[in-house]
């Protein structure tokens, strides 16, 4: 097997290096818009460099996956589906929801295989939460809050083409309410704050965003999350049920520290990001990958999931500029 990569900044870097460990990836073919930062990293890796993205779809691969900036998912998932080629995309698949469904639309027309990277499905925290769930333990689930917090915000240039707050960071937490609960939203409430640093008013974002989403069994969900958490890097999912309540991401190093006496001492080594956090689960997702380019697995995240997260988001961008609750049958779908 021989994998084409494509981007290989920070996020590329981790699943290239994750591919070259892999015993069933193959080769690895890296293409970069800088040729000189993917000939490094190939160099590194004992991996082939190409001198751009072009050679990845005309030297001959079995897969591609796609690490680079946004704005050029889509065009790359939809060249690699029109080749036959699979497809790993980290997400989004595309800037806005308009484009995503268009692509969406061809990669079902051609009967293309796109899986999406949405980590935490293959973290073991959340894994055991969605056991719990949906073997009843927990009894009538009536209460979901999770919270996404950055140690820090991102750079500015980051920013202006991340879609946002809830696009881009809180859509994690969305694939996981939906994931975890096998429940689907069915309106949402949002608000957001730009109190923080200028940045986020500079690009017209927010640095602080709450939601709250009600499922359609009744369930009510909160959603919180920041880019201003100084005490590290903290992703948790709380479940509570009529019979028992259950966290994710609590644990030795979660960056957050009780004023009880008698209360747990604080994480001596907090978390820091989300490379370190979720390191697990990325590799465990491309190797999910590599067994279904090799017809050894199902899709863990398909074109559609990848949608369902991302509706929950644009709704709540919707609630938040226009200040209302918004059902998600107001938005457009496949």
């Amino acid at each position: 097997m021989r994998i084409g990569l494509i981007g290989t900044g920070r996020i590329g870097s981790f699943h290239a290096a994750a591919l070259a460990r892999h015993p069933d990836a193959g080769s690895l073919l890296l293409a970069d818009v800088d040729p000189a930062r993917a000939a490094r990293l190939a160099d590194r890796l004992g991996a082939t460099a190409a001198p751009s993205v072009e050679q990845v779809f005309t030297w001959g691969v079995d897969a591609v996956v796609v690490c680079c900036s946004t704005d050029g998912h889509a065009e790359l998932i939809v060249r690699a589906v029109r080749g036959g080629l699979p497809v790993f995309c980290e997400k989004p698949v595309a800037p806005d929801l308009t484009r995503t469904l268009g692509v969406l639309r061809e990669v079902m027309a051609l009967g293309g295989v796109l899986q999406l990277g949405f980590m935490r499905r293959f973290d073991e925290g959340y894994a055991a939460a969605r056991e719990l769930v949906r073997s009843g333990a927990l009894g009538r689930l009536h209460t979901v809050r999770t919270t996404t917090a950055d140690p820090s915000p991102p750079t500015a240039a980051y920013l202006a083409g991340s879609g946002g707050l809830y696009r881009d960071c809180l859509v994690h937490d969305f694939d996981m309410v939906r994931w975890v609960t096998g429940q689907e939203v069915t309106e949402v409430y949002a608000a957001g704050s730009d109190a923080g640093p200028s940045v986020f008013r500079e690009t017209g974002d927010v640095d602080t965003a709450v939601a709250v989403l009600t499922l359609d069994d009744g369930t009510l969900v909160s959603s919180t999350g920041t880019r201003c958490n100084g005490a590290g890097y903290d992703v948790r999912m709380e479940l509570a049920g009529e019979r028992d309540q259950v966290s994710t991401g609590l644990d030795d190093r979660t960056p957050i520290a009780s004023t009880e006496p008698h209360g747990p001492p604080p994480a001596s080594k907090p978390w820091t990001g989300f490379l370190e956090r979720f390191a697990p689960a990325y590799e465990a997702e491309l190797a999910a990958f590599v067994r279904l380019v090799r017809g050894e697995g199902p899709n863990p995240c398909d074109g559609r999931e990848a949608l369902a997260a991302l509706r929950i988001a644009e709704a709540c961008e919707l609630s938040r500029r226009e200040r209302r609750r918004v059902w998600l049958e107001e938005l457009p779908d496949l």
